[in-house]
């Protein structure tokens, strides 16, 4: 049953949607998986997908699935470019990763707005501004 399956609990892993750069063209932006644990996660893979309404209608963009690879510790690995046009959507990312062959999963939810510049902080590893979910638990 259900209630017998291990609580694999996710804890020192963060997802980020981070500023690389400026132009007068707009803002360039990643999203980022961080491994903030001292040992290695590994087969990491994210699928990602953004869902809402704009301008009254659903809207729902496509599933996007990536295999990341091991990522060693306090480390991260890039996700994905992401489009300023879609943070007025839900942006989901859906994190599988393996530790001594048990495997673990998380789902990490940017809610519509919330990737605006008075969230943004120094995001860690990375030492670069973004918006973060996760860490330190």
């Amino acid at each position: 049953m259900k209630k017998d399956l291990p609580q694999n609990i996710v804890e020192d892993i963060s997802i980020a949607v981070v500023l690389e750069g400026e132009a007068p063209t707009g803002k360039t932006w990643n999203v980022y998986l961080i491994n903030e644990k001292s040992e290695p996660i590994s087969n990491v893979m994210v699928s990602s997908k953004g869902y809402g309404i704009n301008d009254e209608k659903e809207v729902k963009t496509s599933i996007l699935r990536h295999f990341i690879g091991d990522i060693d510790p306090h480390d991260y690995a890039r996700i994905e470019a992401i489009d300023e046009q879609v943070f007025g959507l839900t942006n989901e990312y859906w994190l599988s990763y393996y530790i001594d062959g048990t495997i673990y999963d998380k789902k990490y939810i940017f809610l519509p707005e919330s990737i605006i510049d008075d969230n943004l902080i120094k995001i860690p590893v990375l030492n670069k501004p973004g918006v973060l979910i996760g860490g330190q638990n």
